[in-house]
């Protein structure tokens, strides 16, 4: 009964992340909403808001919910680091080589996770499923990625595609060193995000100038802040404790499906059969990475009464 009880535990974690995953699919809509806005400008608002919403939650919670927040400085740098490191390198990545490459470099990460989660000690099993299915999905992103226009110039920086491979490796690692905090609860990863505000702020205001967003930018960045950089990065702080870790870096190639067809389905990014074919890839793969339930055998043993 334990076992059944910890099993079911372990899938309503992943399927909390799969949550993270899908509102990750809506960031590169609603940064197109907010276009404009200087990439470090965008991080401080975005997850300001993240900050300033979660700490409404958390109050409505007590104070024991608030307490969350107190934590020690452990779990505290590695979600920090692994959250603003990740967008710093990102967005420097975006504006040094062309976006295509650059991110199709940068989504190596769930695959990292795959691979990284059976290196580690007392890793997950990795499953032939699992690896297939994450190579399925990078194969269906790397057709997403290059189908979309080219941007930028044909040969990017080194150090952009440089910025682009530590995105994937930052992801990953701290996707997979967080599961040494599976005690920690999530609620603190509510204080990251406003640590993550203000180290942005600080970098906006020493390399960007400020723009004053508009109401239809402003409406993105509240969504961003309540979506993809809030409520996501809670959900999958909770996954990576104490969910699947080889399936959830499978599935993750789910976000850019379904980002691209967002994209599609608002028109600025036109159709095609590629794209029809990329996205087949990907769900196949999440589909591969998840495996078919396993049928009970019946127990004819109690049925004659042995």
């Amino acid at each position: 009964m334990a076992d059944t009880d910890t099993a079911g535990f372990r899938s309503r974690a992943t399927a909390i992340g799969v949550v993270a995953i899908l509102l990750w699919a809506a960031l590169a809509l609603l940064t197109v909403r907010a276009r404009g806005i200087p990439p470090f400008e965008l991080l401080c608002l975005s997850f300001g808001v993240a900050f300033l919403s979660g700490m409404v939650a958390l109050a409505l919670r007590g104070r024991a919910a608030l307490a969350q927040l107190w934590q020690p400085a452990a779990p505290w740098l590695t979600a920090f680091c692994g959250i603003f490191l990740y967008h710093a390198l990102y967005f420097f990545a975006l504006s040094k080589a062309p976006a295509a490459q650059a991110s199709l470099i940068a989504y190596l990460w769930p695959l990292l996770i795959v691979l990284l989660a059976a290196a580690a000690p007392g890793g997950e099993r990795l499953r032939a499923r699992h690896l297939g299915g994450a190579l399925l999905g990078l194969a269906g992103t790397t057709l997403i990625l290059t189908g979309r226009p080219p941007s930028g110039t044909a040969i990017g920086s080194v150090a952009g595609y440089t910025a682009a491979f530590g995105c994937a490796f930052v992801w990953s690692g701290y996707s997979v060193l967080n599961r040494r905090f599976g005690s920690t609860p999530s609620g603190m990863i509510v204080g990251v995000c406003g640590a993550v505000a203000v180290a942005g702020g600080a970098c906006h205001l020493a390399f960007e100038p400020t723009v004053t967003p508009v109401l239809g930018q402003w409406l993105a960045i509240l969504a961003l802040g309540i979506g993809p950089t809030g409520l996501a990065f809670l959900a999958w702080d909770h996954a990576t404790k104490h969910g699947h870790l080889p399936l959830l870096g499978a599935l993750s190639y789910l976000a850019p499906a379904v980002s691209t067809l967002l994209l599609v389905g608002t028109g600025l990014v036109p159709a095609s059969w590629s794209l029809l074919f990329a996205a087949l890839l990907v769900v196949g793969g999440a589909l591969l990475a998840t495996g078919m339930p396993r049928r009970r055998r019946p127990d004819y043993t109690k049925r004659q009464g042995y």
